[in-house]
């Protein structure tokens, strides 16, 4: 495999790599974004809006505070409009909803107003959330769109409602996550149980082992297991979900990303809490955020993409630009902002995943 190309301080090859996706009947940036609460992942939304052709964009760690936010250049929207790209903005965080996104902006009081012709920004909900009390003013003119967001909750809610065959007794939905799993499972008029439920979030009990062991904690109807990111596991959740997929339940996780970065290091992802039925079960769950391509497949049919006019970026090699090599999307440009490094780009082995392109940060595409 090639070795990628190193492009920050390029002019002239980085306007070619983008102009490579920008095609007016597909413009499309796909961005990655884990943790809407966390200053590391506003940088992401502006490279979407720059590169709006440059596919996904995963969760790039651009800034890691707000003194630095505020430094970088790609945060200025009048930049960023000049490039003109449409993006869709996909993550594997199956913690919030496509709504929640939304919510945030009208809870701080920033409309989605539209009073320009330009792409609707979705990272600018992200940005509006670190920085407020700075870019108010600019923020009032990008309106958001639930529509453009596509995370693995959402990506598991339509397999579920619409891929996936279930006896009509048996489609309920036990969930091992948070709300965002919820909230999508409801817009798909799905039933669920456990996730945040308080009967769920407490220490096993003498009592639980003997009511599970003979089903009698079961619910009949649970036909479908889904596991994503739940900061509340424990082992009944654990036990549960486990007694339901040994009574025939399909086993789902919405990703398998085996760590989450937040503040300045690595913390279990939403793979480490499948991990423990994985090793029991002795068979991996079917993952339908990236890389897995049903995902893929899922964000063609709603956005009628291009994939040879559209670039995946991202700043995870095993997810972001693994889900955009093998989705067969025309580019792949990796930022040097996350969790993968240079190291990993100059690593040399055939097995490796490895981008088209790099660059240092999402600021180095505005030239």
């Amino acid at each position: 495999m090639p070795q990628p190309e190193y492009l920050t301080g390029k002019k002239t090859v980085i306007k070619e790599f983008i102009d490579r996706y920008d095609n007016p009947f597909a413009k499309r940036l796909w961005l990655r974004e884990t943790h809407v609460r966390r200053s590391i992942m506003v940088w992401r939304a502006p490279l979407r809006r720059d590169c709006p052709n440059i596919g996904n964009a995963t969760e790039q760690r651009l800034a890691r505070g707000k003194e630095s936010l505020l430094q970088t250049p790609e945060f200025s929207p009048l930049i960023i409009m000049k490039l003109g790209k449409q993006i869709v903005f996909v993550t594997n965080n199956s913690t919030k909803s496509r709504a929640d996104y939304k919510k945030k902006l009208v809870v701080m009081g920033i409309p989605a107003k539209e009073v320009c012709c330009c792409t609707q920004l979705v990272n600018f909900k992200v940005i509006a959330e670190i920085l407020r009390p700075f870019y108010l003013d600019i923020l009032l003119t990008y309106p958001f769109q639930q529509e453009e967001v596509f995370g693995s909750a959402y990506s598991a809610a339509i397999y579920i409602s619409r891929i996936l065959t279930l006896p009509p007794d048996r489609r309920t939905v036990f969930v091992i996550g948070e709300t965002g799993i919820e909230t999508e499972l409801d817009s798909e008029s799905i039933r669920h149980i456990g996730g945040t439920d308080a009967s769920v979030r407490r220490d096993i009990t003498s009592e639980d082992y003997a009511s599970i062991a003979s089903g009698s904690a079961l619910d009949p109807s649970v036909g479908v297991v889904l596991v994503g990111l739940d900061f509340h596991i424990n082992y009944l959740k654990l036990s549960l979900a486990y007694h339901y997929i040994q009574r025939g339940a399909v086993f789902l996780a919405t990703n398998l990303d085996s760590t989450l970065p937040n503040s300045h290091t690595l913390f279990p992802g939403a793979g480490a809490i499948s991990s423990p039925l994985v090793r029991m079960l002795g068979r991996d769950p079917v993952a339908l955020g990236k890389p897995s391509q049903a995902m893929m497949d899922a964000i063609e049919g709603k956005f009628k993409l291009s994939r040879e006019k559209t670039c995946m970026v991202g700043d995870r090699l095993d997810t972001d630009i693994k889900f955009g090599i093998e989705g067969g999307l025309g580019g792949t440009l990796a930022v040097l902002t996350g969790v993968s490094k240079r190291e990993d780009m100059e690593a040399e082995g055939e097995d490796l995943v490895k981008p088209m392109a790099y660059v240092d940060k999402l600021g180095d595409l505005l030239v």
